[in-house]
This record gives structure tokens, C-alpha cells and sequence, in this order.
């Protein structure tokens, strides 16, 4: 899932500190993932994820008050009404930031870096091992044309990703992970 990581303003967005606590819960980084290749319902997400309906539910609602995810339509189910949510990343660009792109890091801004090192770890217990696996771990000094370079071929590839994304046991397709955090640091 792209963060949509931007430094534009955007008054309609919901509160910074909303939108990162929203994404500080490895659930619902699991839920934006699954919802970046398809629209699904509450238990549609419940049965993927081993959730309670009620659980899967929460997590929406949550995601949905952040503004990442969005109604994607509504269908009728045994007698009820059900709805179908997606995240869609391209959206995520144009909107600022989840209060990552400006000002001082919070605690808020820790929690998701918390949750997306939780998420690798949990996704590490599924690592096929074999050709085909790239890791790379640094902390540099680099002059600021490279770096906006670098970060702009990876924002691209992350897009790519994206975009060519699945929904869950498509055949003929690969269940792999992308962890990219690339963030200045203080001197």
C-alpha cells in the first residue's frame, strides 16, 4: 500500500493525526493491501484476514474516517445490505500527507513506523526463499538531486506495484511484500 506521502496542503483531507493513526495497526495496513486489488466487503476481509466480521468492520470504519479507503458500491445480501470498500493509492498522491511530509515527527509519526516494522516481521514468517529476493538496509548522505531522484524512481515503482496488484489468490500470480520507507534524517 502506497501512503500517499505528499508536502501540498489540502484542507479537505482529515486530520493528520487521524489518517496516521489509522495507518499505525497492522490490520488495516493488511486491509489497504487487500483493498488495493479489489473492492470487498466487511466479511469478504473477515475470511481473508481469520477476523470477526465485527473486527473487519471496525478496522473499515476507521480507515474510512481517515479518508484512505472509500464505498466502492453496495449489494444486497441475504436480506441486508452490504458494502463493498477500496483503496484506491493513486488517490493518496494528490492528498497531503498523513503528516508525514511536513513538520516535526510526533509520536503519531513513530506508531506507523512501529506498525510497518510489526508488518515486515509478520510478513517475514512468510518468506519464500530463492532467487528473485532483493533486501537493502542504509543510512546515507547524498546530495539532494540523487535523493529526489531515487525517491521519485521509487515512488514510480511503488505506483507500478500498485497497479498491477491482484486480488488475493489470483492464479497465476505471486503473493510478495514491499516494505520502502525513505525519510531525511536529522543531522
Amino acid at each position: 500500500m502506497s501512503l500517499g506521502v505528499d508536502d501540498d496542503p489540502d484542507a479537505d483531507a482529515p486530520d493528520p493525526t487521524v489518517r496516521l493513526r489509522a495507518l499505525a495497526h497492522p490490520v488495516r495496513m493488511r486491509i489497504l493491501s487487500l483493498l488495493t486489488a479489489s473492492a470487498l466487503t466487511a466479511a469478504e476481509i473477515a475470511r481473508e484476514l481469520d477476523l470477526t466480521h465485527a473486527n473487519a468492520s471496525y478496522h473499515l470504519r476507521h480507515l474510512l474516517a481517515a479518508g484512505l479507503i472509500e464505498v466502492a458500491g453496495e449489494e444486497r445480501i441475504r436480506g441486508g445490505a452490504a458494502k463493498r470498500y477500496r483503496y484506491d493509492p493513486a488517490s493518496q498522491r494528490d492528498r497531503p500527507g498523513s503528516g508525514l511530509a511536513a513538520g516535526p515527527a510526533t509520536p503519531d509519526h513513530r506508531l506507523l513506523y512501529d506498525a510497518l516494522a510489526a508488518e515486515l516481521r509478520r510478513r517475514t514468517h512468510h518468506l519464500r526463499p530463492g532467487p528473485g529476493n532483493f533486501l537493502t538496509d542504509a543510512e546515507f548522505w547524498i546530495d539532494p538531486e540523487t535523493w529526489d531522484e531515487i525517491r521519485n524512481t521509487i515512488a514510480e515503482a511503488s505506483a507500478r506495484l500498485h497497479h498491477a496488484a491482484r486480488p488475493a489468490h489470483t492464479p497465476g500470480t505471486h503473493r510478495v511484500s514491499a516494505t520502502v520507507a525513505l525519510f531525511r534524517m536529522e543531522d
